[in-house]
C-alpha cells in the first residue's frame, strides 16, 4: 500500500501497518507548524516513516526513527531517503524502550505510535522523560477507547484531541515538581511481540 505526503510524495507503507489517517496527521502538522523549523524530531514505533518524512519536508533539521520490525525497517529507510539527506537522519532498529534507554540526547518534538493493542504506552512513556529538555513536545497516537492517565511518571498530558477512533494527547515534562501518583495500571493489553507501527 503507498501512501501521499507532502503534496503528491508517494510512500510505500509495511503490509502490517496501521497508517496514522491523513486527517489526523495533517492536524498534528498544523498543531506544530511553528515549531518544526530546525527542530529534532524523534520517531518511536515508526513504521513507514512517514510522520518523519512530512517533520523533514516541513523543517525538521533531524530526524532518529526507531522500529524493530525488519521489513518496516527496510521500507522506513527507503521512504525517509527520498526526503532527507543522510546526514539529518538515523534509523535504529530495535526494541522501543531498549532505544530509549541507549539514547543519550534530548529532542524538540517526540512521536509515539505503537499498534494500540503493543502494552508498549506506560513503559515507555515512564522513562521518556531522559529524552526531554524543558521545551519538548509529546504527541501520542491512541485509541480514543483507551485513554491515557494525565500524570506519567515525570511527563503531564497538557492536550487531548479526539478524531474518530483515534486519539492524539499530548504531554510535557511536569512543571511542578509534586509527588508522583502511584503508577497507573496499564489500560492497554498486554504487551505483545511485534512493535512495528503504525505511521
Amino acid at each position: 500500500m503507498n501512501l501521499r505526503i507532502g503534496g503528491d510524495r508517494r510512500l510505500k507503507t509495511p503490509k502490517t501497518a496501521r497508517p496514522t489517517p491523513a486527517k489526523v496527521r495533517s492536524a498534528l502538522f498544523n498543531i506544530w507548524q511553528h515549531y518544526l523549523v530546525d527542530a529534532t524530531w524523534l520517531d518511536l514505533c515508526a513504521g513507514s516513516g512517514a510522520m518523519s518524512a512530512e517533520a523533514l519536508l516541513r523543517g525538521a533539521r533531524r530526524v532518529v526513527a526507531i522500529e524493530v520490525d525488519a521489513a518496516a525497517c527496510k521500507i522506513l529507510q527507503t521512504n525517509l531517503g527520498k526526503v532527507g539527506q543522510p546526514q539529518q537522519l538515523h534509523i535504529l532498529k530495535m526494541d522501543v524502550v531498549k532505544a530509549i534507554a541507549k539514547l543519550q540526547e534530548s529532542f524538540d518534538l517526540i512521536y509515539f505510535d505503537p499498534p494500540y493493542a503493543s502494552g508498549l504506552y506506560l513503559p515507555v512513556l515512564s522513562h521518556l522523560h531522559r529524552l526531554c529538555h524543558a521545551a519538548t513536545q509529546i504527541a501520542v497516537e491512541h485509541s480514543s477507547h483507551y485513554p491515557l492517565p494525565e500524570r506519567i511518571g515525570e511527563l503531564v498530558q497538557t492536550d487531548r484531541r479526539t478524531y474518530g477512533q483515534t486519539c492524539l494527547s499530548f504531554f510535557a515534562l511536569a512543571t511542578v515538581q509534586e509527588p508522583c501518583p502511584p503508577p497507573a495500571s496499564e489500560p492497554f493489553p498486554q504487551r505483545s511481540p511485534t512493535q512495528s507501527d503504525n505511521t
